[in-house]
Protein backbone atom coordinates (compact mmCIF):
# COMPACT_ATOMS: atom_id res chain seq x y z
CA UNK A 1 0.00 0.00 0.00
CA UNK A 2 2.88 2.39 0.77
CA UNK A 3 4.12 2.08 -2.83
CA UNK A 4 0.67 3.03 -4.13
CA UNK A 5 0.46 5.96 -1.71
CA UNK A 6 3.85 7.20 -2.89
CA UNK A 7 2.82 6.92 -6.55
CA UNK A 8 -0.23 9.11 -6.11
CA UNK A 9 1.52 11.50 -3.73
CA UNK A 10 4.12 12.09 -6.45
CA UNK A 11 1.24 13.11 -8.73
CA UNK A 12 0.01 15.48 -6.03
CA UNK A 13 3.55 16.87 -5.72
CA UNK A 14 3.61 17.53 -9.47
CA UNK A 15 0.40 19.53 -9.02
CA UNK A 16 1.99 21.40 -6.11
CA UNK A 17 4.95 22.24 -8.36
CA UNK A 18 2.51 23.71 -10.88
CA UNK A 19 0.95 25.83 -8.13
CA UNK A 20 4.46 26.97 -7.15
CA UNK A 21 5.17 27.94 -10.76
CA UNK A 22 2.00 30.05 -10.77
CA UNK A 23 2.91 31.81 -7.51
CA UNK A 24 0.28 29.92 -5.56
CA UNK A 25 0.93 28.27 -2.20
CA UNK A 26 2.30 24.94 -3.48
CA UNK A 27 -0.31 22.41 -2.47
CA UNK A 28 -1.46 19.72 -4.86
CA UNK A 29 -4.24 17.15 -4.68
CA UNK A 30 -5.21 13.98 -6.51
CA UNK A 31 -8.41 11.94 -6.12
CA UNK A 32 -8.35 8.24 -6.91
CA UNK A 33 -11.37 5.97 -7.30
CA UNK A 34 -10.25 2.35 -7.34
CA UNK A 35 -7.17 2.45 -9.57
CA UNK A 36 -8.41 5.43 -11.62
CA UNK A 37 -7.24 9.00 -11.13
CA UNK A 38 -10.38 11.15 -11.40
CA UNK A 39 -9.02 14.56 -10.33
CA UNK A 40 -5.64 16.34 -10.33
CA UNK A 41 -5.64 19.86 -8.95
CA UNK A 42 -3.65 22.50 -7.09
CA UNK A 43 -4.26 25.72 -5.19
CA UNK A 44 -5.83 28.47 -7.26
CA UNK A 45 -6.62 31.09 -4.60
CA UNK A 46 -4.45 33.79 -6.17
CA UNK A 47 -5.34 32.93 -9.75
CA UNK A 48 -9.08 32.98 -9.08
CA UNK A 49 -9.04 35.59 -6.31
CA UNK A 50 -11.03 33.12 -4.23
CA UNK A 51 -10.02 32.20 -0.68
CA UNK A 52 -11.89 28.90 -0.98
CA UNK A 53 -10.00 27.72 -4.10
CA UNK A 54 -7.76 25.36 -2.14
CA UNK A 55 -6.42 22.27 -3.88
CA UNK A 56 -8.75 20.03 -1.88
CA UNK A 57 -11.83 22.07 -2.77
CA UNK A 58 -10.88 22.00 -6.45
CA UNK A 59 -10.35 18.23 -6.17
CA UNK A 60 -13.76 17.68 -4.56
CA UNK A 61 -15.50 19.57 -7.34
CA UNK A 62 -13.61 17.77 -10.10
CA UNK A 63 -14.10 14.33 -8.52
CA UNK A 64 -17.82 14.85 -7.96
CA UNK A 65 -18.15 15.91 -11.59
CA UNK A 66 -16.21 12.85 -12.79
CA UNK A 67 -18.34 10.51 -10.69
CA UNK A 68 -21.66 12.23 -11.31
CA UNK A 69 -22.34 12.50 -7.57
CA UNK A 70 -21.21 14.36 -4.48
CA UNK A 71 -20.18 11.44 -2.25
CA UNK A 72 -16.58 10.26 -2.36
CA UNK A 73 -16.87 7.39 0.11
CA UNK A 74 -15.04 5.01 -2.24
CA UNK A 75 -12.30 7.52 -3.08
CA UNK A 76 -8.90 8.44 -1.75
CA UNK A 77 -7.69 12.03 -1.67
CA UNK A 78 -3.92 12.54 -1.80
CA UNK A 79 -2.86 16.03 -0.74
CA UNK A 80 0.64 17.33 -0.13
CA UNK A 81 -0.23 19.15 3.12
CA UNK A 82 -2.70 18.33 5.89
CA UNK A 83 -6.04 19.97 4.98
CA UNK A 84 -7.20 23.12 6.76
CA UNK A 85 -10.42 23.07 8.82
CA UNK A 86 -12.48 24.42 5.88
CA UNK A 87 -11.30 21.65 3.58
CA UNK A 88 -11.66 18.97 6.25
CA UNK A 89 -15.28 19.99 6.81
CA UNK A 90 -15.93 19.82 3.07
CA UNK A 91 -14.31 16.37 3.00
CA UNK A 92 -16.69 15.37 5.79
CA UNK A 93 -19.71 16.44 3.72
CA UNK A 94 -18.33 14.45 0.77
CA UNK A 95 -17.94 11.43 3.09
CA UNK A 96 -14.40 10.87 1.81
CA UNK A 97 -13.24 7.26 2.15
CA UNK A 98 -9.52 7.86 2.73
CA UNK A 99 -7.37 10.94 3.22
CA UNK A 100 -3.63 10.63 2.57
CA UNK A 101 -1.48 13.67 3.21
CA UNK A 102 2.22 14.44 3.03
CA UNK A 103 3.26 17.13 5.51
CA UNK A 104 1.43 17.91 8.73
CA UNK A 105 0.37 21.53 9.29
CA UNK A 106 0.64 22.14 13.03
CA UNK A 107 -0.41 25.82 12.68
CA UNK A 108 -3.34 25.68 10.24
CA UNK A 109 -4.22 22.01 9.75
CA UNK A 110 -7.63 20.64 10.65
CA UNK A 111 -6.27 18.84 13.72
CA UNK A 112 -5.66 22.23 15.37
CA UNK A 113 -9.45 22.51 15.63
CA UNK A 114 -10.47 18.84 15.94
CA UNK A 115 -9.75 15.38 14.58
CA UNK A 116 -13.52 15.05 14.33
CA UNK A 117 -13.86 17.49 11.44
CA UNK A 118 -13.51 14.57 9.03
CA UNK A 119 -16.27 12.03 8.50
CA UNK A 120 -16.15 9.30 11.19
CA UNK A 121 -15.56 6.61 8.54
CA UNK A 122 -12.71 8.46 6.81
CA UNK A 123 -9.39 6.65 7.14
CA UNK A 124 -6.38 8.97 7.54
CA UNK A 125 -2.77 8.27 6.56
CA UNK A 126 -0.20 11.00 7.13
CA UNK A 127 3.48 11.46 6.40
CA UNK A 128 3.66 10.08 2.85
CA UNK A 129 6.69 11.72 1.15
CA UNK A 130 6.59 14.15 4.06
CA UNK A 131 10.08 15.58 3.56
CA UNK A 132 9.44 16.32 -0.13
CA UNK A 133 6.11 17.98 0.61
CA UNK A 134 7.51 19.96 3.53
CA UNK A 135 10.61 21.09 1.60
CA UNK A 136 8.50 22.54 -1.21
CA UNK A 137 6.41 24.55 1.25
CA UNK A 138 9.51 25.76 3.14
CA UNK A 139 11.19 26.86 -0.08
CA UNK A 140 8.09 28.75 -1.23
CA UNK A 141 7.69 30.67 2.03
CA UNK A 142 11.43 31.40 2.32
CA UNK A 143 11.38 32.92 -1.18
CA UNK A 144 8.21 34.85 -0.37
CA UNK A 145 9.76 36.33 2.79
CA UNK A 146 12.99 37.20 0.93
CA UNK A 147 11.05 39.01 -1.81
CA UNK A 148 9.27 41.19 0.78
CA UNK A 149 12.54 42.54 2.24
Amino acid sequence: MSEQHEKYMRMALAEAQEAYRLGEIPIGAVVVAGERTIARTHNLTETLGDVTAHAEMQALTAAASALGGKYLDRCTLYVTVEPCPMCAAALRWAQLGTLVYGAADPKRGYRVVSDELLHPRTTVVGGILESDCSALMSRFFAELRASKR
